[in-house]
């Protein structure tokens, strides 16, 4: 059976695809995960802490456009970044200060203290600037270290390495 989406959305990223059922809005997909798989990941205990991933979340979901359109997702290359425009260059920075803000403020070493769905948001940004050799300040360089040793994304990164499909917007930059 095909997935259950409307067709204008058709080859929107990200996607979730459950059986049946299609989620192409990052936050819709959260939500989702949220939902069906309780206990797996979770909000910051804390209301304030909550407020605080929360907004980070939504920032990463409305914004961030210079990193998604400069430096496409693809966690099985290593190449050298293109040239970057200010408003990446202020983008990758806010990211950066927003994991030291966060990983200093609440202990590290994840954004929250300990892991939840603010790390799963900005782990996609993270293997970003892996791919692309992006230089970070340390506070933020550690972050990314602590998502690449994450045993799901090696395994994310393992199977996106055996996949035969390559896609020319992305492996032929």
């Amino acid at each position: 059976m095909r997935p259950l989406t409307n067709t204008a959305q058709r080859g929107r990223v990200p996607v979730l695809l459950d059986k049946d059922l299609a989620i192409w809005d990052s936050a819709a997909i959260y939500d989702y995960v949220l939902e069906t798989q309780p206990g797996t990941v979770a909000w910051p205990h804390g209301k304030r802490e909550r407020a605080v991933a929360r907004s980070l979340c939504a920032e990463m979901h409305s914004g961030f456009n210079g990193i998604r359109s400069q430096l496409p997702q693809n966690i099985r290359a290593r190449r050298s970044p293109p040239p970057l425009s200010q408003n990446t260059l202020a983008e990758i920075a806010r990211v950066e200060a927003m994991w030291a803000d966060c990983r200093n403020r609440y202990g590290g070493p994840w954004l929250f203290g300990e892991f939840s769905l603010a790390d799963v948001v900005y782990a996609p940004v993270a293997l970003r600037f892996v791919t692309y050799g992006i230089t970070l300040k340390p506070a933020a360089q550690a972050f990314v270290a602590a998502i690449q040793e994450l045993p799901s994304i090696q395994r994310w990164a393992t199977a996106s390495a055996a996949e035969s499909e390559r896609l020319a917007v992305v492996d032929d930059l």
